[in-house]
């Protein structure tokens, strides 16, 4: 786990929360932690409690305050959307009520089946299966006969427990549900898109009635009132969501998840789970710094760059605390950048153009630096090392990453080869510029004035670069290129995830910069108006990927933007 306090973006310790965890999960699980926080819960069975939220790479958990029991309470795989409600808590008063953050996940729950269904139970049976003992102590009776309090006390003086061990479970509290969207009836369903069995998916989809093991399901909502003034729970949620979408999409593609997959021990079974993962970290760290030692020596031919490369970017895919160590290693990330700003800008042949080799040791460097950003938000010295000497290493990757998207050597006789590998390189570029996006975004909202990496800042620094347009153009191209029915029908998971990332660049630009907005709609207004429509964004992402409905927003905000404003 990274220690909450670590950084700008982290929330504040607490230590009896903190040993409740170490000493009632599994470690792989305490590891994988990112954030904590008390909130105000309110659900399908908690109504108005003061409980602490804690986020993993795959769920939110709640446990009591101060904490008993540790209960499963949404899957990151049955989120449909997070946002902020913008209202004013009834059941607060005073400067907690006007400062408090309304968050409200909506989930795919299964349907009640009988009296006295409970769907945080069946979660938290789902998730026992990683924990490495029960996490109810002693003295906490089961769930469903825990005291819950109806209205709890001011955030500064958290409540205690009620007296009463057997008072009834309150029915949800949906202060924003008057404003819910009403469920379509199946019949709505347009009749003019696509094949029979694309209809039925539609269906199913718009109508909420997926079906999970033959399992039906229906729409819940997890609401949260974060009263503090900094609380920082709201972006925890969207990354750590946005995370879960893109690598649980990626891994539906075979070639991916077969390159994501850790190699097993020769016993894993042999040793207890402490101890194989103690031994794994510790086998870690020595592959990290025997790679480390191999790539910093000097005078490494180019090719034992790219093959010590290769093996440093797929066990970074497969272990993320191989990317917590590369964090803690500065020399490792200065040597990536200066790499990359050698091979795309520094060597070019005598005529100015780039030469294959060049572009894919470009590709597999840019590659390898956005995968060290995956999942490692909340890690101290990734923040530390991109923020020192006021954000010098960041700015120096920032216009490292960008070049011309055009080549010039219109005559070579490997000028296609050349496009390919170009077009293959910006793919990643984008890749990696969408992971220092997000940071951005994370900082702009963060009311903490140390953290300078916001999204202005970024977009500051790349102001100056002459190929700055073109290269943001280019990815707009390729919004409009997928979308508008010349390639194939239905995008592949890794396609669908670019999608994701290339939508939520251009959204950032036209948000945040008027000199590239205005370029975008100057230059692209046509062709999203012709090209680019909702009804052909929803054939080509298929129901089934995590990233769909979130991408399919992204296409409509950006839609709206680029054409009517």
């Amino acid at each position: 786990m990274a220690l909450p306090g670590g950084g700008n973006l982290l929330c504040h310790p607490n230590s009896k929360l903190d040993s409740f965890l170490k000493r009632n999960t599994d470690r792989a699980v305490y590891e994988r932690i990112r954030a904590y926080e008390p909130c105000i819960v309110v659900s399908d069975t908690v109504n108005k409690v003061y409980m602490h939220v804690v986020l993993t790479d795959e769920c939110v958990y709640l446990a009591e305050y101060p904490p008993r029991t540790l209960t499963a309470a949404v899957n990151f795989s049955h989120v449909r959307d997070i946002e902020l409600v913008n209202d004013f808590p009834d059941f607060l008063s005073g400067k907690d009520r006007e400062r408090s953050q309304h968050i409200r996940i909506v989930y795919a729950a299964s349907k009640p089946s009988g009296k006295g269904d409970d769907w945080g139970q069946r979660v938290g049976r789902e998730q026992e299966l990683h924990m490495s003992r029960s996490v109810r102590s002693t003295s906490c009776p089961n769930p469903k006969t825990l005291g819950l309090l109806r209205h709890p006390g001011p955030p500064t003086q958290p409540p205690s427990p009620a007296p009463s061990l057997h008072s009834s479970v309150s029915p949800v509290l949906s202060p924003s549900s008057d404003r819910s969207p009403k469920t379509p009836e199946p019949g709505q369903v347009s009749r003019r898109r696509g094949s029979a069995l694309a209809r039925l998916l539609r269906r199913d989809r718009a109508t909420g009635g997926e079906r999970d093991g033959g399992e039906r399901k229906r729409e819940a909502e997890l609401h949260l009132y974060a009263v503090s003034q900094m609380s920082q729970i709201y972006l925890h949620l969207q990354s750590t969501w946005n995370s879960y979408i893109i690598r649980s999409t990626r891994l539906l593609d075979p070639l991916y998840r077969k390159m994501g997959s850790a190699s097993s021990d020769s016993s894993p079974h042999k040793q207890p789970p402490a101890i194989r993962c103690v031994r794994s970290w510790e086998r870690t760290a020595l592959l990290f710094h025997q790679l480390s030692a191999e790539l910093l020596q000097e005078g490494i031919s180019l090719e034992s760059l790219y093959l010590l490369l290769q093996e440093l970017s797929t066990a970074a895919h497969r272990n993320v605390t191989l990317r917590k160590l590369f964090w803690k290693s500065s020399e490792m990330c200065v040597f990536l950048v200066q790499s990359l700003e050698d091979s795309l800008h520094g060597c070019q042949s005598p005529k100015g153009v780039h030469t294959a080799d060049q572009l894919l040791l470009s590709t597999l460097i840019a590659q390898t630096l956005a995968v060290m950003f995956r999942e490692t938000e909340v890690e101290p010295a990734r923040l530390s090392l991109l923020t020192t000497k006021k954000g010098a290493l960041t700015a120096r990757m920032l216009l490292a990453l960008l070049c011309d998207p055009e080549l010039h050597n219109q005559e070579s006789p490997v000028h296609s080869e050349l496009q390919a590998l170009l077009a293959e390189y910006l793919d990643t570029a984008c890749s990696l510029l969408f992971e220092l996006v997000v940071l951005g975004q994370e900082a702009s909202r963060c009311s903490s004035t140390e953290n300078l990496l916001t999204v202005g800042w970024i977009l500051r620094v790349m102001q100056p670069h002459p190929h700055l347009l073109s290269f943001i153009g280019y990815q707009a191209q390729q919004v409009v290129l997928v979308l508008s029915g010349i390639q194939q029908l239905v995008l592949s998971p890794v396609q669908s995830v670019l999608l994701f990332q290339r939508c939520r660049l251009l959204l950032v630009c036209l948000q945040y910069s008027h000199h590239l907005g205005q370029h975008l709609r100057s230059h692209y207004r046509e062709e999203f108006r012709y090209y680019v429509k909702l009804s052909c964004a929803e054939e080509k992402l298929p129901s089934h990927y995590p990233i769909s409905q979130p991408t399919l927003g992204l296409v409509k905000q950006l839609l709206d933007l680029i054409l009517h404003r």
